[in-house]
């Protein structure tokens, strides 16, 4: 007889996982809410702007490998109180010193990256906690910790505007700091740890092609949403003329449909297969990106679109994650960091690319149509290595493939 989810497992993680990987992720994005004020005051250009709110993305994406390897070195818990640490400085310094240009803002941009980490950190230190047929909720709920994005959209463009937008890097340290105080008593590392990985095994990982395909996968979902949610405060104020309050709150809707459905593809995955749900998520998506890309006469419209956008793009991040324990159960350490680094990457692309095809082309399309066709890429990849998956290590395990 199968334990409930309930039953099994360790609470206490599980929320302070959640904990600190929302507000990880909260400030982490800070930079894409408080965009429009900064490049104000900064006079930056487009292309400059998509690389300061991109910036964090990319940098979070490669330092979830450092994260990673740290997990497997030193365990989870000691590993994100590092990255807790490092996160708190910068925006410290940020604060007391003052951002005056554009490379100080990339400087910061890079500080925050170690929140972006925080995701090699969370999912490890909850999954390990938890039997297989329960990994897609475990990690679902862990990975909700996606849903930070929304509270940097919501608080942090009105803060600015109440109290300078340089006071919202100090005022992130509150939330932060009992996050911390609440992760340090309650987290747990799991007794059930597997050992430490050396180098070598991480390149023998690279070696299989089923990792490439899942960072490519990974790659659309979440990237996807960390680049449109690192974006859109600056799509709205330039298409639709929003103010910074009114072009957050506008991101926040968006953010918050992406994180709050993320279990919901995790748990659909444990019910109809990982494969089946990302085919789904992949063709919507795809149609979704390129109505979007025509860009809707109000911003009403484009909200009835982009939201749609955000939560199947939410949904594939957990239906991803429901696959990739099933497949690297022993590796999960190191493909965690790998697949969210190449998430990240993504991400990083998306924003950097609206960007630069704002300053070059004037408008947004290409770079939509162009992550579209990715969308679509995916679901070739996917329609091309189903079977394979489902009669070699699909048909080992206890969960739906």
């Amino acid at each position: 007889m199968q334990k409930s989810f309930w039953q099994v497992g360790h609470k206490p993680t599980l929320f302070s996982a959640f904990l600190y990987f929302d507000l990880s992720f909260m400030v982490w994005v800070l930079l894409g809410p408080l965009a429009v004020q900064i490049a104000a005051d900064l006079h930056l250009s487009p292309a400059q702007k998509g690389l300061m709110v991109a910036t964090p993305v990319l940098a979070g994406a490669l330092l979830r490998i450092v994260m990673g390897v740290l997990v497997d070195q030193i365990k989870p818990k000691m590993a994100g109180l590092i990255g807790q640490i490092i996160v708190i400085l910068s925006l410290l310094v940020a604060w007391l010193h003052g951002i005056q240009n554009f490379q100080q803002a990339l400087m910061l941009g890079i500080g925050l990256g170690f929140a972006g980490a925080a995701f090699a950190v969370a999912l490890p230190l909850a999954s390990r906690w938890y039997p297989p047929e329960h990994q897609g909720t475990a990690l679902g709920i862990a990975g909700a910790g996606n849903s930070g994005t929304v509270f940097a959209a919501l608080f942090a463009p009105t803060l600015a505007v109440a109290y300078g937008w340089n006071n919202v890097f100090g005022l992130a340290l509150i939330p932060l700091g009992i996050a911390m105080f609440v992760y340090i008593i309650f987290a747990k590392d799991s007794p059930d740890a597997p050992p430490a990985k050396s180098l070598s095994q991480y390149v023998a990982i690279l070696k299989d092609k089923d990792a490439w395909w899942f960072m490519f996968f990974y790659s659309v979902t979440f990237g996807g949403f960390v680049g449109l949610a690192s974006s859109l405060t600056i799509y709205f104020n330039d298409l639709y003329s929003l103010g910074a309050v009114k072009a957050g709150y506008c991101t926040a809707a968006c953010v918050f449909a992406g994180s709050l459905v993320r279990p919901i593809g995790g748990m659909v995955a444990d019910r109809i297969g990982g494969v089946r749900t990302l085919l789904t998520m992949y063709s919507i998506a795809a149609v979704l990106l390129v109505i979007m890309s025509f860009g809707q006469p109000t911003y009403q419209l484009a909200l009835a679109i982009i939201i749609p956008v955000m939560a199947i793009l939410g949904m594939g991040n957990g239906a991803v994650f429901q696959l990739v324990p099933q497949r690297f159960r022993k590796e999960i350490g190191v493909m965690t960091g790998l697949v969210g680094m190449a998430g990240g990457v993504g991400g990083f692309y998306l924003a950097a690319s609206l960007g630069y095809f704002k300053q070059t082309h004037g408008n947004y399309q290409v770079g939509l149509l162009i992550f579209a066709g990715l969308a679509v890429l995916a679901m070739i990849g996917l329609t091309g290595v189903k079977t394979r998956w489902r009669t070699t290590w699909g048909s080992v395990t206890t969960a739906k493939v």
